[in-house]
Protein backbone atom coordinates (compact mmCIF):
# COMPACT_ATOMS: atom_id res chain seq x y z
CA UNK A 1 0.00 0.00 0.00
CA UNK A 2 1.33 3.47 -0.88
CA UNK A 3 2.03 5.99 1.82
CA UNK A 4 -0.56 8.71 2.16
CA UNK A 5 0.28 12.26 1.19
CA UNK A 6 -0.50 15.44 3.07
CA UNK A 7 -3.84 16.99 2.14
CA UNK A 8 -3.94 20.34 0.42
CA UNK A 9 -3.20 23.16 2.79
CA UNK A 10 -1.26 21.08 5.26
CA UNK A 11 1.31 23.11 7.12
CA UNK A 12 4.43 23.60 5.01
CA UNK A 13 4.15 20.20 3.32
CA UNK A 14 4.50 18.55 6.71
CA UNK A 15 3.80 14.88 7.11
CA UNK A 16 4.90 12.91 4.06
CA UNK A 17 3.52 9.93 5.93
CA UNK A 18 4.59 6.67 7.50
CA UNK A 19 4.22 3.09 6.41
CA UNK A 20 1.75 1.08 8.44
CA UNK A 21 1.42 -2.63 9.00
CA UNK A 22 -2.37 -2.42 8.69
CA UNK A 23 -2.88 0.50 6.33
CA UNK A 24 -5.34 2.17 8.70
CA UNK A 25 -5.72 5.93 9.08
CA UNK A 26 -5.40 7.39 12.52
CA UNK A 27 -5.46 11.02 13.55
CA UNK A 28 -2.55 12.10 15.76
CA UNK A 29 -3.61 13.20 19.19
CA UNK A 30 -3.34 16.88 19.94
CA UNK A 31 -0.87 17.98 22.53
CA UNK A 32 2.61 16.86 23.41
CA UNK A 33 3.02 13.59 25.27
CA UNK A 34 6.43 12.98 26.83
CA UNK A 35 7.80 9.46 27.13
CA UNK A 36 5.72 7.58 29.71
CA UNK A 37 8.66 6.89 31.99
CA UNK A 38 9.17 10.64 32.35
CA UNK A 39 5.63 11.72 33.20
CA UNK A 40 6.18 11.39 36.94
CA UNK A 41 9.55 13.12 36.66
CA UNK A 42 7.94 15.98 34.76
CA UNK A 43 5.16 16.36 37.35
CA UNK A 44 7.61 16.51 40.24
CA UNK A 45 9.79 18.96 38.31
CA UNK A 46 6.77 21.15 37.65
CA UNK A 47 5.83 21.25 41.33
CA UNK A 48 9.38 22.09 42.33
CA UNK A 49 9.69 24.80 39.71
CA UNK A 50 6.46 26.46 40.84
CA UNK A 51 8.19 27.18 44.11
CA UNK A 52 11.15 28.76 42.29
CA UNK A 53 9.47 30.72 39.49
CA UNK A 54 6.58 33.06 38.85
CA UNK A 55 3.67 32.46 36.49
CA UNK A 56 3.06 33.81 33.01
CA UNK A 57 0.58 33.86 30.20
CA UNK A 58 0.56 32.64 26.65
CA UNK A 59 -0.60 29.71 24.63
CA UNK A 60 0.05 27.47 21.69
CA UNK A 61 -1.32 28.41 18.32
CA UNK A 62 -3.07 25.35 16.91
CA UNK A 63 -1.51 23.78 13.86
CA UNK A 64 -3.14 21.12 11.74
CA UNK A 65 -1.21 17.99 10.83
CA UNK A 66 -2.10 15.72 7.95
CA UNK A 67 -3.69 12.39 8.58
CA UNK A 68 -0.94 9.87 9.13
CA UNK A 69 -0.80 6.11 9.13
CA UNK A 70 0.67 4.70 12.28
CA UNK A 71 2.37 1.36 12.51
CA UNK A 72 0.54 -1.14 14.67
CA UNK A 73 2.10 -0.86 18.09
CA UNK A 74 2.74 -3.72 20.48
CA UNK A 75 -0.08 -4.32 22.93
CA UNK A 76 2.22 -3.85 25.89
CA UNK A 77 2.99 -0.30 26.86
CA UNK A 78 6.56 0.93 26.94
CA UNK A 79 8.07 -0.17 30.25
CA UNK A 80 8.89 2.31 32.93
CA UNK A 81 12.55 2.17 33.81
CA UNK A 82 13.43 1.32 37.37
CA UNK A 83 13.40 4.41 39.57
CA UNK A 84 16.79 4.92 41.27
CA UNK A 85 15.29 7.69 43.43
CA UNK A 86 12.49 5.64 45.00
CA UNK A 87 14.16 5.59 48.42
CA UNK A 88 14.98 9.32 48.53
CA UNK A 89 13.01 11.69 50.78
CA UNK A 90 10.31 13.60 48.90
CA UNK A 91 11.96 16.98 49.51
CA UNK A 92 15.29 15.73 48.15
CA UNK A 93 13.58 14.24 45.10
CA UNK A 94 11.76 17.51 44.37
CA UNK A 95 15.04 19.42 44.55
CA UNK A 96 16.76 16.88 42.29
CA UNK A 97 14.00 17.16 39.69
CA UNK A 98 14.05 20.95 39.83
CA UNK A 99 17.78 20.77 39.14
CA UNK A 100 17.20 18.47 36.17
CA UNK A 101 14.43 20.71 34.87
CA UNK A 102 16.77 23.70 34.99
CA UNK A 103 19.48 21.69 33.21
CA UNK A 104 21.77 21.62 36.20
CA UNK A 105 21.42 25.35 36.77
CA UNK A 106 21.91 26.49 33.17
CA UNK A 107 18.38 27.88 33.04
CA UNK A 108 17.02 30.60 35.27
CA UNK A 109 13.77 29.73 37.10
CA UNK A 110 12.56 33.33 36.65
CA UNK A 111 10.27 32.64 33.68
CA UNK A 112 6.61 31.72 33.58
CA UNK A 113 6.08 28.31 32.01
CA UNK A 114 3.32 29.40 29.66
CA UNK A 115 5.37 32.22 28.14
CA UNK A 116 7.74 29.65 26.62
CA UNK A 117 6.57 26.08 27.01
CA UNK A 118 9.67 24.51 25.52
CA UNK A 119 12.08 26.07 28.02
CA UNK A 120 11.29 23.79 30.94
CA UNK A 121 9.89 20.84 28.94
CA UNK A 122 12.30 19.91 26.16
CA UNK A 123 14.56 17.94 28.52
CA UNK A 124 11.73 15.45 28.98
CA UNK A 125 12.13 14.20 25.43
CA UNK A 126 15.86 13.59 25.40
CA UNK A 127 18.10 11.18 27.19
CA UNK A 128 19.85 12.75 30.18
CA UNK A 129 22.81 14.86 29.19
CA UNK A 130 26.19 13.15 29.69
CA UNK A 131 27.70 16.55 30.51
CA UNK A 132 27.43 18.59 33.67
CA UNK A 133 27.64 22.35 33.43
CA UNK A 134 30.30 23.90 35.64
CA UNK A 135 29.27 25.96 38.64
CA UNK A 136 31.34 28.79 37.20
CA UNK A 137 29.38 28.74 33.93
CA UNK A 138 26.13 28.90 35.93
CA UNK A 139 27.50 31.83 37.94
CA UNK A 140 28.60 33.67 34.80
CA UNK A 141 25.19 33.16 33.17
CA UNK A 142 23.41 34.69 36.17
CA UNK A 143 25.84 37.62 36.09
CA UNK A 144 25.25 38.04 32.37
CA UNK A 145 21.48 38.06 32.88
CA UNK A 146 21.83 40.83 35.46
CA UNK A 147 23.94 42.84 33.01
CA UNK A 148 21.43 42.27 30.23
CA UNK A 149 18.60 43.57 32.44
CA UNK A 150 20.66 46.62 33.36
CA UNK A 151 21.86 47.37 29.82
CA UNK A 152 19.27 45.79 27.53
CA UNK A 153 16.52 47.34 25.41
CA UNK A 154 14.30 49.76 27.33
CA UNK A 155 16.86 50.55 30.03
CA UNK A 156 18.20 54.11 30.51
CA UNK A 157 21.72 52.88 29.75
CA UNK A 158 20.58 51.36 26.47
CA UNK A 159 18.69 54.47 25.47
CA UNK A 160 21.77 56.60 26.11
CA UNK A 161 24.00 54.21 24.15
CA UNK A 162 21.57 54.33 21.20
CA UNK A 163 21.67 58.14 21.22
CA UNK A 164 25.46 58.03 21.08
CA UNK A 165 25.23 55.63 18.13
CA UNK A 166 22.68 57.84 16.41
CA UNK A 167 24.95 60.87 16.78
CA UNK A 168 27.93 58.96 15.37
CA UNK A 169 29.92 59.04 18.61
CA UNK A 170 31.83 56.23 20.31
CA UNK A 171 31.53 57.38 23.92
CA UNK A 172 34.35 56.93 26.41
CA UNK A 173 33.90 55.02 29.66
CA UNK A 174 30.59 53.52 28.54
CA UNK A 175 29.06 51.35 31.23
CA UNK A 176 27.79 48.81 28.67
CA UNK A 177 29.08 47.57 25.35
CA UNK A 178 27.06 45.67 22.77
CA UNK A 179 27.49 42.85 20.25
CA UNK A 180 24.67 42.95 17.68
CA UNK A 181 24.28 39.68 15.80
CA UNK A 182 22.78 39.73 12.30
CA UNK A 183 21.77 36.50 10.52
CA UNK A 184 23.37 35.06 7.42
CA UNK A 185 22.84 31.82 5.48
CA UNK A 186 20.67 28.88 6.63
CA UNK A 187 19.10 28.20 10.03
CA UNK A 188 21.84 25.80 11.17
CA UNK A 189 24.53 28.34 10.26
CA UNK A 190 22.61 31.03 12.09
CA UNK A 191 22.28 29.05 15.31
CA UNK A 192 25.98 28.16 15.31
CA UNK A 193 27.02 31.77 14.69
CA UNK A 194 24.59 33.14 17.28
CA UNK A 195 25.88 30.76 19.95
CA UNK A 196 29.43 31.81 19.06
CA UNK A 197 28.51 35.49 19.35
CA UNK A 198 27.00 34.87 22.78
CA UNK A 199 30.21 33.19 23.93
CA UNK A 200 32.11 36.23 22.66
CA UNK A 201 29.77 38.45 24.67
CA UNK A 202 30.46 36.37 27.78
CA UNK A 203 34.21 36.58 27.30
CA UNK A 204 34.26 40.33 26.66
CA UNK A 205 31.44 41.49 28.98
CA UNK A 206 29.27 42.69 26.13
CA UNK A 207 25.49 42.54 25.83
CA UNK A 208 24.15 40.33 23.04
CA UNK A 209 21.41 41.79 20.87
CA UNK A 210 19.75 40.12 17.89
CA UNK A 211 18.72 41.69 14.61
CA UNK A 212 15.69 39.56 13.74
CA UNK A 213 14.35 40.02 10.21
CA UNK A 214 10.91 38.69 9.33
CA UNK A 215 12.01 35.15 8.55
CA UNK A 216 13.88 34.84 11.88
CA UNK A 217 11.48 36.72 14.13
CA UNK A 218 9.38 34.52 16.39
CA UNK A 219 11.44 31.34 16.09
CA UNK A 220 12.85 31.45 19.62
CA UNK A 221 11.82 32.67 23.04
CA UNK A 222 13.87 35.36 24.74
CA UNK A 223 16.58 33.51 26.70
CA UNK A 224 17.31 36.27 29.23
CA UNK A 225 14.81 36.98 32.03
CA UNK A 226 13.51 40.49 32.45
CA UNK A 227 14.72 41.85 29.11
CA UNK A 228 14.57 41.17 25.39
CA UNK A 229 17.49 40.20 23.18
CA UNK A 230 15.81 41.64 20.06
CA UNK A 231 16.74 45.06 18.72
CA UNK A 232 13.75 47.36 19.24
CA UNK A 233 11.98 49.29 16.51
CA UNK A 234 13.61 52.59 15.70
CA UNK A 235 17.18 51.35 16.05
CA UNK A 236 19.47 53.80 14.22
CA UNK A 237 20.75 51.17 11.78
CA UNK A 238 17.84 49.95 9.69
CA UNK A 239 19.30 48.42 6.50
CA UNK A 240 21.45 45.63 7.92
CA UNK A 241 21.53 43.68 4.67
CA UNK A 242 22.69 46.64 2.62
CA UNK A 243 25.02 48.14 5.22
CA UNK A 244 26.95 45.08 6.36
CA UNK A 245 28.50 43.60 3.24
CA UNK A 246 31.97 42.37 2.35
CA UNK A 247 32.84 45.83 0.97
CA UNK A 248 31.52 47.82 3.93
CA UNK A 249 33.91 50.61 5.03
CA UNK A 250 32.93 49.82 8.64
CA UNK A 251 34.25 46.25 8.29
CA UNK A 252 37.14 45.57 10.63
CA UNK A 253 38.84 43.34 8.08
CA UNK A 254 38.62 46.04 5.40
CA UNK A 255 39.96 48.73 7.72
CA UNK A 256 42.74 46.38 8.79
CA UNK A 257 43.67 45.38 5.23
CA UNK A 258 43.70 49.03 4.17
CA UNK A 259 46.05 49.87 7.04
CA UNK A 260 43.56 52.28 8.56
CA UNK A 261 43.77 50.62 11.97
CA UNK A 262 46.09 48.25 13.78
CA UNK A 263 46.88 47.27 17.33
CA UNK A 264 49.96 49.49 17.38
CA UNK A 265 48.15 52.45 15.82
CA UNK A 266 45.37 52.41 18.41
CA UNK A 267 47.48 51.87 21.52
CA UNK A 268 47.13 55.47 22.61
CA UNK A 269 43.97 56.40 20.70
CA UNK A 270 41.00 57.33 22.84
CA UNK A 271 37.61 55.71 22.37
CA UNK A 272 36.07 59.05 21.34
CA UNK A 273 38.31 59.18 18.27
CA UNK A 274 36.90 55.91 16.87
CA UNK A 275 33.82 55.39 14.65
CA UNK A 276 30.50 54.83 16.36
CA UNK A 277 30.47 51.11 15.53
CA UNK A 278 32.55 48.31 14.06
CA UNK A 279 31.40 45.59 11.68
CA UNK A 280 32.98 42.20 12.44
CA UNK A 281 32.66 40.15 9.25
CA UNK A 282 33.28 36.49 10.07
CA UNK A 283 31.63 34.68 7.18
CA UNK A 284 33.37 31.59 5.80
CA UNK A 285 35.41 33.51 3.26
CA UNK A 286 37.29 35.42 5.95
CA UNK A 287 37.56 34.31 9.55
CA UNK A 288 41.13 35.34 10.27
CA UNK A 289 40.52 39.03 10.91
CA UNK A 290 39.85 39.09 14.62
CA UNK A 291 41.58 36.28 16.48
CA UNK A 292 44.87 37.87 17.40
CA UNK A 293 45.13 39.34 20.87
CA UNK A 294 46.11 42.68 19.31
CA UNK A 295 42.83 42.60 17.39
CA UNK A 296 40.92 42.02 20.60
CA UNK A 297 42.53 45.07 22.21
CA UNK A 298 41.34 47.18 19.28
CA UNK A 299 37.84 45.75 19.25
CA UNK A 300 37.48 46.33 23.00
CA UNK A 301 37.49 50.09 22.36
CA UNK A 302 34.26 50.01 20.35
CA UNK A 303 30.99 50.23 22.28
CA UNK A 304 28.92 48.92 19.37
CA UNK A 305 29.92 45.90 17.31
CA UNK A 306 27.85 44.21 14.60
CA UNK A 307 28.75 40.53 14.06
CA UNK A 308 27.86 38.66 10.87
CA UNK A 309 28.90 35.06 10.44
CA UNK A 310 27.75 31.69 9.15
CA UNK A 311 30.27 29.53 11.02
CA UNK A 312 30.86 28.19 14.51
CA UNK A 313 33.71 30.56 15.30
CA UNK A 314 33.55 29.79 19.04
CA UNK A 315 36.28 27.21 18.42
CA UNK A 316 38.78 29.94 17.51
CA UNK A 317 38.66 31.44 21.01
CA UNK A 318 40.20 28.23 22.37
CA UNK A 319 43.29 28.94 20.27
CA UNK A 320 43.82 32.30 22.00
CA UNK A 321 45.92 32.24 25.20
CA UNK A 322 44.20 35.40 26.46
CA UNK A 323 40.93 33.50 26.93
CA UNK A 324 42.42 30.17 27.95
CA UNK A 325 41.95 30.38 31.71
CA UNK A 326 38.40 31.74 31.50
CA UNK A 327 37.32 29.11 28.98
CA UNK A 328 38.82 26.32 31.09
CA UNK A 329 36.70 27.43 34.04
CA UNK A 330 33.56 27.84 31.94
CA UNK A 331 33.88 24.55 30.07
CA UNK A 332 35.99 21.86 31.78
CA UNK A 333 34.58 19.42 29.19
CA UNK A 334 35.56 21.04 25.92
CA UNK A 335 33.27 19.00 23.68
CA UNK A 336 30.21 20.28 25.56
CA UNK A 337 30.59 23.98 24.71
CA UNK A 338 27.87 24.16 22.07
CA UNK A 339 25.73 21.64 23.96
CA UNK A 340 25.55 23.96 26.97
CA UNK A 341 25.25 27.20 25.00
CA UNK A 342 22.52 25.85 22.72
CA UNK A 343 20.39 24.43 25.53
CA UNK A 344 20.67 27.77 27.33
CA UNK A 345 19.93 30.02 24.36
CA UNK A 346 17.62 28.21 21.98
CA UNK A 347 14.07 27.57 23.14
CA UNK A 348 11.52 27.20 20.35
CA UNK A 349 8.68 29.69 20.55
CA UNK A 350 5.23 28.41 21.49
CA UNK A 351 4.26 28.35 17.82
CA UNK A 352 7.25 26.19 16.89
CA UNK A 353 6.89 24.05 20.02
CA UNK A 354 3.33 23.30 18.94
CA UNK A 355 4.72 21.85 15.69
CA UNK A 356 7.33 19.85 17.62
CA UNK A 357 4.74 18.41 19.97
CA UNK A 358 2.34 17.34 17.26
CA UNK A 359 5.03 15.74 15.14
CA UNK A 360 6.52 14.01 18.17
CA UNK A 361 3.13 12.62 19.14
CA UNK A 362 2.44 11.38 15.63
CA UNK A 363 5.88 9.96 14.89
CA UNK A 364 7.97 9.18 17.96
CA UNK A 365 5.89 8.98 21.13
CA UNK A 366 5.27 5.22 21.25
CA UNK A 367 8.60 3.90 19.99
CA UNK A 368 11.01 1.73 21.96
CA UNK A 369 13.86 3.08 19.85
CA UNK A 370 14.09 6.27 17.81
CA UNK A 371 16.61 6.51 14.97
CA UNK A 372 17.19 9.90 13.34
CA UNK A 373 18.58 10.00 9.79
CA UNK A 374 19.50 13.40 8.35
CA UNK A 375 20.36 13.39 4.64
CA UNK A 376 21.67 16.50 2.90
CA UNK A 377 22.96 16.63 -0.67
CA UNK A 378 24.64 19.94 -1.46
CA UNK A 379 24.31 21.67 -4.85
CA UNK A 380 28.08 21.97 -5.22
CA UNK A 381 28.42 18.16 -4.92
CA UNK A 382 25.24 16.66 -6.46
CA UNK A 383 25.65 13.04 -5.46
CA UNK A 384 23.08 10.89 -7.32
CA UNK A 385 20.30 9.35 -5.26
CA UNK A 386 21.39 5.75 -5.82
CA UNK A 387 24.94 6.56 -4.72
CA UNK A 388 23.79 8.33 -1.57
CA UNK A 389 21.22 5.66 -0.73
CA UNK A 390 23.87 2.97 -1.20
CA UNK A 391 26.13 4.87 1.21
CA UNK A 392 23.36 4.92 3.81
CA UNK A 393 22.83 1.17 3.43
CA UNK A 394 26.57 0.46 3.67
CA UNK A 395 26.74 2.58 6.83
CA UNK A 396 23.73 0.71 8.21
CA UNK A 397 25.39 -2.65 7.57
CA UNK A 398 28.66 -1.42 9.08
CA UNK A 399 27.12 0.06 12.21
CA UNK A 400 23.96 -2.01 12.76
CA UNK A 401 21.55 0.88 12.29
CA UNK A 402 18.34 -0.26 10.64
CA UNK A 403 16.39 -3.27 11.91
CA UNK A 404 17.32 -6.48 10.11
CA UNK A 405 15.04 -7.57 7.30
CA UNK A 406 14.30 -11.31 7.18
CA UNK A 407 15.18 -13.33 4.08
CA UNK A 408 13.59 -16.53 2.88
CA UNK A 409 16.57 -18.57 4.10
CA UNK A 410 16.12 -17.19 7.61
CA UNK A 411 19.18 -14.94 7.47
CA UNK A 412 18.92 -11.23 7.97
CA UNK A 413 20.11 -8.47 5.68
CA UNK A 414 20.81 -4.73 5.80
CA UNK A 415 21.86 -4.47 9.44
CA UNK A 416 21.42 -5.78 12.91
CA UNK A 417 18.82 -4.47 15.30
CA UNK A 418 18.96 -4.39 19.06
CA UNK A 419 17.40 -7.66 20.29
CA UNK A 420 13.81 -7.35 21.52
CA UNK A 421 13.25 -6.98 25.21
CA UNK A 422 12.13 -10.23 26.89
CA UNK A 423 10.66 -11.54 23.67
CA UNK A 424 8.37 -8.54 23.22
CA UNK A 425 8.02 -7.11 19.75
CA UNK A 426 10.06 -3.96 19.51
CA UNK A 427 8.73 -0.71 18.06
CA UNK A 428 11.34 1.24 16.07
CA UNK A 429 10.65 4.68 14.63
CA UNK A 430 12.94 5.94 11.87
CA UNK A 431 12.78 9.70 11.41
CA UNK A 432 14.12 10.91 8.05
CA UNK A 433 14.85 14.60 7.57
CA UNK A 434 15.73 15.62 4.03
CA UNK A 435 14.77 18.12 1.38
CA UNK A 436 14.02 15.13 -0.87
CA UNK A 437 11.36 12.42 -0.35
CA UNK A 438 13.25 9.61 -2.15
CA UNK A 439 15.24 8.34 0.86
CA UNK A 440 12.12 8.07 2.98
CA UNK A 441 10.24 6.31 0.20
CA UNK A 442 12.99 3.77 -0.45
CA UNK A 443 13.49 2.91 3.22
CA UNK A 444 9.75 2.72 3.76
CA UNK A 445 9.55 0.33 0.82
CA UNK A 446 12.05 -2.03 2.41
CA UNK A 447 9.87 -2.50 5.50
CA UNK A 448 6.63 -2.48 3.56
CA UNK A 449 7.78 -5.47 1.48
CA UNK A 450 9.66 -7.43 4.13
CA UNK A 451 9.19 -8.47 7.72
CA UNK A 452 11.93 -7.79 10.22
CA UNK A 453 14.19 -10.60 11.36
CA UNK A 454 13.17 -10.05 14.99
CA UNK A 455 9.48 -9.66 14.18
CA UNK A 456 9.35 -6.12 15.46
CA UNK A 457 7.39 -3.11 14.26
CA UNK A 458 9.10 -0.44 12.15
CA UNK A 459 7.66 2.96 11.26
CA UNK A 460 9.34 5.30 8.81
CA UNK A 461 8.48 9.00 8.96
CA UNK A 462 9.42 12.19 7.16
CA UNK A 463 7.85 15.45 8.35
CA UNK A 464 8.50 17.44 5.15
CA UNK A 465 10.20 17.52 1.77
CA UNK A 466 10.65 21.13 0.74
CA UNK A 467 12.80 20.32 -2.29
CA UNK A 468 15.07 23.31 -1.70
CA UNK A 469 16.19 25.45 1.21
CA UNK A 470 14.09 28.60 1.69
CA UNK A 471 15.77 30.50 4.49
CA UNK A 472 13.90 33.63 3.48
CA UNK A 473 10.55 32.04 4.48
CA UNK A 474 9.51 32.01 8.14
CA UNK A 475 7.34 28.91 7.70
CA UNK A 476 10.28 26.99 6.26
CA UNK A 477 12.46 28.01 9.21
CA UNK A 478 9.78 27.06 11.73
CA UNK A 479 9.52 23.57 10.31
CA UNK A 480 13.32 23.27 10.00
CA UNK A 481 13.69 24.17 13.68
CA UNK A 482 10.99 21.65 14.62
CA UNK A 483 12.82 18.94 12.69
CA UNK A 484 16.13 19.83 14.36
CA UNK A 485 14.46 19.31 17.72
CA UNK A 486 12.85 16.04 16.66
CA UNK A 487 16.26 14.76 15.54
CA UNK A 488 17.71 15.75 18.90
CA UNK A 489 15.04 13.61 20.62
CA UNK A 490 16.24 10.44 18.85
CA UNK A 491 18.26 7.76 20.63
CA UNK A 492 20.70 7.40 17.75
CA UNK A 493 21.49 10.11 15.21
CA UNK A 494 23.03 9.85 11.74
CA UNK A 495 23.99 13.14 10.09
CA UNK A 496 25.51 14.22 6.80
CA UNK A 497 29.04 15.61 6.61
CA UNK A 498 29.37 19.41 6.55
CA UNK A 499 25.69 19.93 7.44
CA UNK A 500 25.18 22.62 10.07
CA UNK A 501 21.58 21.37 10.47
CA UNK A 502 23.00 18.07 11.70
CA UNK A 503 25.58 19.79 13.91
CA UNK A 504 22.86 21.65 15.80
CA UNK A 505 20.68 18.54 16.24
CA UNK A 506 23.36 16.28 17.71
CA UNK A 507 24.80 19.20 19.69
CA UNK A 508 21.46 19.78 21.41
CA UNK A 509 21.19 16.06 22.11
CA UNK A 510 24.73 15.86 23.47
CA UNK A 511 25.53 12.75 21.43
CA UNK A 512 28.38 11.79 19.12
CA UNK A 513 26.65 10.99 15.85
CA UNK A 514 27.46 8.72 12.99
CA UNK A 515 28.52 10.97 10.11
CA UNK A 516 27.88 10.08 6.47
CA UNK A 517 31.16 11.17 4.91
CA UNK A 518 31.39 13.36 1.84
CA UNK A 519 32.09 11.62 -1.44
CA UNK A 520 35.25 12.75 -3.28
CA UNK A 521 33.11 13.38 -6.38
CA UNK A 522 29.51 12.76 -7.51
CA UNK A 523 30.66 9.64 -9.36
CA UNK A 524 32.76 8.12 -6.56
CA UNK A 525 31.15 6.72 -3.39
CA UNK A 526 32.53 7.72 0.00
CA UNK A 527 34.76 5.15 1.64
CA UNK A 528 34.23 4.39 4.46
CA UNK A 529 30.56 5.29 4.22
CA UNK A 530 30.40 6.76 7.72
CA UNK A 531 32.40 7.26 10.89
CA UNK A 532 31.52 7.80 14.52
CA UNK A 533 32.29 11.36 15.52
CA UNK A 534 34.70 11.58 18.44
CA UNK A 535 33.19 14.82 19.72
CA UNK A 536 29.77 16.38 20.19
CA UNK A 537 31.07 19.77 19.02
CA UNK A 538 30.31 21.30 15.61
CA UNK A 539 33.10 21.78 13.10
CA UNK A 540 34.49 25.21 12.30
CA UNK A 541 34.66 24.80 8.53
CA UNK A 542 36.84 27.81 7.79
CA UNK A 543 39.25 28.40 10.68
CA UNK A 544 41.76 31.25 10.68
CA UNK A 545 44.52 30.28 8.30
CA UNK A 546 47.14 31.28 10.83
CA UNK A 547 47.09 32.44 14.44
CA UNK A 548 49.16 35.52 15.16
CA UNK A 549 51.64 33.96 17.56
CA UNK A 550 52.13 30.78 15.50
CA UNK A 551 55.01 30.14 13.08
CA UNK A 552 54.08 30.69 9.45
CA UNK A 553 52.68 27.57 7.84
CA UNK A 554 51.94 25.82 11.14
CA UNK A 555 48.88 23.60 11.46
CA UNK A 556 46.35 25.19 13.83
CA UNK A 557 44.76 21.76 14.28
CA UNK A 558 47.81 20.72 16.29
CA UNK A 559 48.38 23.84 18.40
CA UNK A 560 46.42 22.79 21.47
CA UNK A 561 45.25 19.30 22.48
CA UNK A 562 41.56 20.28 22.63
CA UNK A 563 41.42 21.64 19.05
CA UNK A 564 41.85 19.04 16.31
CA UNK A 565 40.77 18.53 12.72
CA UNK A 566 37.21 17.47 11.98
CA UNK A 567 36.19 14.05 10.69
CA UNK A 568 34.06 15.52 7.89
CA UNK A 569 36.05 18.63 6.87
CA UNK A 570 39.76 17.95 7.19
CA UNK A 571 40.84 21.59 6.99
CA UNK A 572 38.23 22.47 9.63
CA UNK A 573 38.79 22.20 13.38
CA UNK A 574 36.61 21.31 16.36
CA UNK A 575 36.86 20.90 20.10
CA UNK A 576 37.58 17.57 21.74
CA UNK A 577 37.57 16.70 25.44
Amino acid sequence: MDAKRAPAGAHNKAGIGVWTARGRDKEPRRGCRPPPELLVVGFLGTMALLVLSFGGGGGLMPIGLPRTELVQRPDAASPVHGDPDRDKPASSLRQDQADVRLLGGLLSPAFGEQSCRSRYASYLYRRPSPFRSSSYLVERLRRYEARHRRCGPGSPIFNEAVEHLRSGRNAARSECQYAVWTPFNGLGNRMLALASTFLYALLTDRVLLVHAPHEFDGLFCDPFPGSSWTLPAGFPIADFEGTFTMTSPASYKNMKQAGAISGDHLTNVTAEALPAYMFLDLIQSYTGAAFCEADQRVLAKFNWMVVKSDVYFATAFFLMPAYGRELARLFPEKEAVFHHLARYLFHPSNDVWGIVCRLYEAYLAGADERLGLQVRVFPELPVPFETMYGQIMRCSAQEGLLPRVARDDGAGRNSSAVPPRDGAKKMTSILVTSLSPEYYERIRGVYRSNSTDAGGHVAVHQPSHEGAQHTEARGHNQLALAEIYLLSFCDRIVTTAVSTFGYVAHGLAGVRPLVLLRAPSPEMPAEPPCVRSLSVEPCLHAPPQQMCDAPEGSDIGTRVPSVQHCEDVHRGVKLFS
